[in-house]
Formats: structure tokens, sequence, C-alpha cells
């Protein structure tokens, strides 16, 4: 009965930041899994960040640094703080969710979704 629907997607200058929100309709089970993913112009998802239950995190090598994943467990709401936002991140970004169960390891992790939203465009200008 999960649902996600991401939102704080937009147009900025390389180096500015943006936060994206993944709220869902209600409580995820625990365990779960939350992960932030985007897609390349071959549709390919790649994982960026994910969160548990616990709070543990953990990172794409490509944005260990300048993305945070962090959450609201009060509001069901997930965040992705974006920052030194480059043209290459330019791309539709997607909050998903898995129930029932702890992150698989980044490389992984995507199989494991069953939830997914319907993503918020990233546009970075030079």
């Amino acid at each position: 009965q999960v649902q996600l629907v991401e939102s704080g997607g937009g147009s900025v200058q390389a180096g500015g930041s943006l936060r994206l929100s993944c709220a869902a309709t209600v409580t995820i089970g625990r365990p779960h899994c939350v992960g932030w993913f985007r897609q390349n112009p071959r549709g390919e998802r790649e994982a960026l960040a994910t969160i548990d239950s616990d709070g543990t995190s953990n990172y794409a090598d490509s944005v260990r640094g300048r993305f945070t994943v962090s959450r609201d467990t009060a509001k069901n709401i997930f965040y992705l703080q974006m920052n030194d936002l480059k043209p290459d991140d330019t791309r539709m970004y997607y909050c998903a969710a898995r129930q029932w169960a702890y992150c698989d390891p980044m490389a992984t992790v995507m199989r494991m979704m069953q939830h997914w939203g319907r993503g918020t465009q990233v546009s970075v200008s030079s």
C-alpha cells in the first residue's frame, strides 16, 4: 500500500544546492530500506544513497561528500540534500523503498526495491 511522491527538483546553477523530498503515503514497514536513484540516458538507474530503518546510510562514490540522505520519521518523509551540484548531475531522480528488509549493498540495492516514485527532474546549468 506504500506510495512514494518525490518533490523538490528544479533548475539551478553549477555549485548550487537542492533538497529533494520523498513522501510516503503510509509508514513504511520495519525494517526497511529507502534509496535515492537517478536515471542515465540509457534508462539505467544508479543508486546514489540509501538509508534503513535504523538510520544507517550509504552512498555511491560519485556523490559521497556532496549528497546527504536523511529522514523525518514522524512525517514519513525522506530527503536527499544535494550540494555543489554539477552539470552532469542533470537527471531524473527517484526514490524507492523496500519493506521488511534492510538495505543490500549499493551495487545491488536497486533490485530489491518494490515501491518507486515517479521521479523529479533536476537540471544544473554551467
